[in-house]
């Protein structure tokens, strides 16, 4: 683990982005690599934020006090780890994050979580943007299929893939689990 902290930033692993009626995803592994890198940053003491989406809409599952706005039990965070709620895709907007970040001279992110093309991108973007040194783990995120612009419909994977194409080299770093943790073994 390298000197300086490096926060791991969860973003939106809610009970509602696991239902069925989610819609298809891909990386289906990303909860257990997620689940991975909470137990290394919560063993070498590294800072870590939860993020959680809190929907305006009263027809959506992420408006408060549903089951579906809980975090997921195996990724719920520990009464010391900071939360963060956010009410549109970006972490950074109206949350105080980025404050709280540089509180505590936190300059390194490692962003993982849901959707890599919504709240992701969104929050990379900013991190990029506002000098944050950022790495975004390509299997521990996930996307859910949609219709392009022109109307034709994309696969999960090829969501996912442009998204991270979009923010490779100019906003962050995008890795593995595998490399990541072998990068911080040196």
């Amino acid at each position: 683990m390298p000197n300086t902290p490096t926060a791991l930033i969860i973003i939106d692993m809610q009970i509602g982005m696991s239902l069925p009626t989610a819609g298809e995803r891909n990386n289906p592994t990303a909860e257990k690599n997620i689940a991975t890198l909470l137990t290394l940053w919560r063993q070498e003491k590294q800072p870590i934020i939860h993020i959680r989406h809190i929907s305006r809409s009263l027809n959506s599952s992420f408006y408060p006090n549903q089951p579906s706005a809980d975090f997921q039990p195996e990724l719920a965070p520990l009464p010391h780890e900071h939360v963060v709620e956010k009410n549109v895709p970006d972490a950074f907007i109206q949350s105080g994050l980025e404050r709280w970040l540089h509180q505590r001279n936190i300059k390194s992110l490692v962003i993982v979580g849901v959707s890599t093309n919504n709240s992701v991108e969104a929050t990379v973007r900013s991190a990029g943007n506002l000098g944050f040194n950022t790495i975004v783990i390509n299997d521990a995120t996930f996307a859910f299929a949609k219709h392009d612009y022109s109307g034709r419909p994309r696969t999960a994977e090829e969501v996912h893939d442009m998204s991270l194409a979009n923010l490779d080299d100019e906003y962050a770093k995008i890795m593995t689990t595998e490399k990541l943790i072998k990068d911080m073994e040196k």
